[in-house]
């Protein structure tokens, strides 16, 4: 007959590692347990307490498993997943461990133990923080039964955010270029993760990306995917959309790793009439809110130059006519047309454009027919305690931009003013 397993060997016997600090981290809530059908057992955990470690500091915490079921678990099967800010201390025997999707890491622990009905046992859960933890998730726990659990949140496996001690850096690349009134130029900006810690927001929608102010003078004829037009106070439209003043451009995957530069290149249509011109990039979120991690704002803004030269200066060899003197005073237009209801200009469409597919650390790609890789047709969904699975990716949170967007960006608004 198997013996129940004291606490104390539990402890030494069942581990599971995870690193990553804590800010604001809220427990998913389970709804009160109710005993199951006779002849079946019921476990139910605690949850985590918060916590916000250094990187390099271990989590050393435990949670309760308990019984609350009419027959006896004989075994729990039990796992952890981590977010790639976090790791395992040291391998513990009777753990399985992996890399799973999205880089999460995992341990899937047989614990072989006995929880009769109205018992509790006790199994630790210790995780550290790496280097570049900053912004983190643990998933923990077992099924309803013992069993391996599923996918989603309940009374027996719980998802905790965690936010590092630690910061972030964004810098924000403008370009310098010249141009010919009447003609065409692209300007490529890029957002850009100093570090030391990863970004991928796990608590909100409120995720890290790149502003561009057009510079007046000219349309933006084609745009990114990744780059939607900005409202009042947060995206107002889908990705891609021609012919706006401003943009607010972010990953698909809202991930922007350590060294890693996010490139968007527009394509712009010069005015008959421009004269050199100034558009400005803010590293920021995509409600236009400083990010509080980054702690270095003084490189979060830099400029697009166009430099337009006159008639008696000598300019690039560019399509197009020439400039006629005068200026403008923002938004643009095309064709001589009226302005959209955002009263903002309304540009044409191009063939080709440039859009964010990551590579060696730079996003860089190319679209045909207004069409790119990204996508930003979609609301961000809040992520938090209860919130996606993390291999479906903290990423999980892009759906169609429309009015559930606009509730989150009044939401957004609101805590912004009261913060």
């Amino acid at each position: 007959m198997r013996q129940r397993i004291r606490p104390s060997h539990l402890r030494n016997s069942a581990a599971f590692v995870a690193a990553a600090a804590i800010v604001g981290a809220v427990p998913a809530v389970a709804a009160p347990a109710a005993y199951a059908e006779e002849g079946e057992p019921s476990l139910v955990i605690s949850s985590l307490p918060r916590t916000s470690p250094k990187p390099g500091e271990v989590y050393d915490e435990s949670v309760v498993i308990t019984n609350k079921g009419t027959a006896t678990a004989d075994g729990v099967t039990f796992r952890i997943r981590l977010t790639r800010g976090l790791d395992f201390p040291e391998p513990v025997e009777g753990c399985t461990y992996s890399t799973v999707a999205d880089e999460v890491r995992q341990a899937l622990c047989e614990l072989d133990t006995v929880i009769e009905p109205g018992a509790s046992i006790e199994t630790p859960v210790r995780f550290k923080a790496l280097p570049k933890a900053l912004m983190e998730a643990v998933e923990y726990g077992t099924g309803p039964t013992g069993e391996t659990p599923a996918e989603g949140f309940g009374d027996s496996y719980h998802r905790l955010t965690l936010t590092a001690d630690s910061s972030a850096d964004l810098v924000a690349v403008g370009d310098d270029t010249e141009a010919l009134a009447g003609g065409k130029q692209s300007v490529t900006t890029q957002l850009r993760n100093a570090g030391p810690g990863w970004i991928q927001n796990q608590e909100s929608d409120d995720q890290t990306a790149l502003m561009v102010q057009i510079p007046p003078g000219t349309v933006a004829t084609e745009v990114p995917k990744e780059c939607a037009p900005f409202g009042i106070d947060g995206p107002s439209g889908p990705g891609g959309t021609p012919g706006k003043a401003k943009y607010v451009c972010w990953p698909a995957d809202h991930t922007i790793e350590v060294g890693e530069s996010l490139s968007f290149t527009f394509m712009l249509d010069i005015k008959d009439d421009a004269k050199t011109t100034t558009g400005e990039v803010k590293a920021t979120s995509v409600y236009d809110i400083h990010p509080a991690f980054d702690k270095n704002p003084a490189n979060d803004k830099a400029q697009i130059r166009i430099a337009i030269p006159t008639d008696n200066e000598p300019g690039p060899a560019t399509s197009g006519g020439s400039s006629t003197g005068g200026s403008t005073d923002g938004g643009s237009t095309t064709g001589g047309d009226g302005n959209d209801p955002d009263g903002q200009s309304t540009g044409g469409t191009g063939s080709t454009g440039s859009t964010g597919a990551t590579s060696a650390g730079t996003s860089t790609g190319t679209s045909t027919g207004g069409s790119t890789s990204g996508s930003i047709d979609g609301n961000l969904a809040s992520t938090g305690s209860d919130g996606t699975p993390l291999i479906a990716g903290a990423a999980a949170a892009a759906a169609a931009l429309g009015g559930v967007l606009v509730m989150a960006v009044r939401r957004r608004r609101a805590a912004a003013k009261s913060s």
